[in-house]
């Protein structure tokens, strides 16, 4: 029996456009700077001697495909199984925050991306969760948290407060270090160093800069907007890559472009429509092209 507020094909096709990710040339640079980090993360595991990580802060305007792109490169990382010294596989795990929270409840949600068990009512000290989360870690041989709009921590909280969650994260990469006036209150004392991701908006980058230490352990990458401003004898490169992403969700679901309609015209109005960022534009071409399919553009 078929469920009327279900089109199968329709379906289907979100399911397969979804997983299919575009390769712009940001997600090179990000991969290629992750696996230098994570390169000197192995080898110092392997050396035996006590380190400290180092980190990515990927900021750019919401929108603009951050998390897709990060999630993506983690997948792949995660699948490739890299044995750690101990022999267990190298996994990277995601953790997104709330509009809300303190280190406590972030604790605790890094507890459940890990897939231990702990709830809102848990009667354990925010020490002792910290304290699981490493122990976890290093258990399960994750070696580095994906913390997506890591500013929610931050925002609305005295210098302080900002401060403390700054040196935390500082804690989290750094062995057996506790020698700041607020680590000592956040973070136990440990020898499972982490690297992290700290993606959100720009103003993120604002935060982290406020701790020397650890901005000075972070490698930044930015994700820019769509850039359709050409020069005389350089034309924008971005209008191909447009045209490449229309041209490819199109043929992964049967459809045929029209060759009159990626014009310049055409591309920069689908880019304004994206506010020029990269996330919004994709979305709006995957939509598009299921929007097609429905009222029967499908050749195949």
């Amino acid at each position: 029996m078929t469920n009327p507020f279900i089109i199968p094909s329709l379906a289907n096709l979100n399911a397969d456009l979804a997983q299919r990710h575009f390769p712009l040339a940001r997600g090179e640079e990000l991969q290629r700077k992750f696996s230098k980090l994570f390169s000197r993360h192995l080898g110092r595991l392997r050396s035996g001697k006590s380190f400290e990580g180092r980190s990515l802060l990927i900021t750019g305007l919401s929108g603009s495909g951050k998390t897709a792109e990060i999630s993506d490169m983690l997948e792949q990382f995660n699948e490739s199984a890299v044995l750690l010294p101990d022999g267990k596989p190298a996994r990277f795990a995601c953790c997104v925050l709330g509009a809300k929270g303190t280190w406590k409840d972030l604790g605790r949600k890094t507890l459940q991306a890990l897939g231990y068990p702990i709830t809102s009512s848990t009667r354990r000290t925010q020490f002792e969760i910290w304290d699981l989360v490493i122990k976890q870690a290093k258990l399960q041989g994750i070696v580095g948290i994906h913390y997506d709009e890591a500013q929610h921590i931050m925002r609305g909280k005295s210098d302080k407060e900002v401060e403390a969650v700054l040196d935390a994260f500082k804690g989290l990469m750094k062995v057996d270090k506790r020698d700041t006036k607020s680590g000592e209150a956040f973070m136990p004392s440990h020898d499972w160093p982490l690297m992290l991701i700290l993606s959100g908006v720009p103003e993120l980058g604002g935060y982290v800069q406020r701790e020397e230490q650890l901005d000075r352990l972070m490698t930044r990458i930015e994700f820019g907007e769509v850039d359709l401003n050409s020069m005389p004898g350089h034309p924008a490169r971005d209008y191909e890559t447009l045209n490449e992403i229309v041209g490819s969700y199109a043929i992964s679901a049967g459809l045929n472009v029209d060759a009159d309609l990626p014009t310049g015209d055409f591309l920069h109005r689908l880019a304004t429509a994206g506010a020029f960022r990269w996330g919004l534009v994709i979305d709006m071409v995957m939509d598009a092209v299921a929007l097609a399919v429905a009222r029967g553009g499908r050749v195949a």
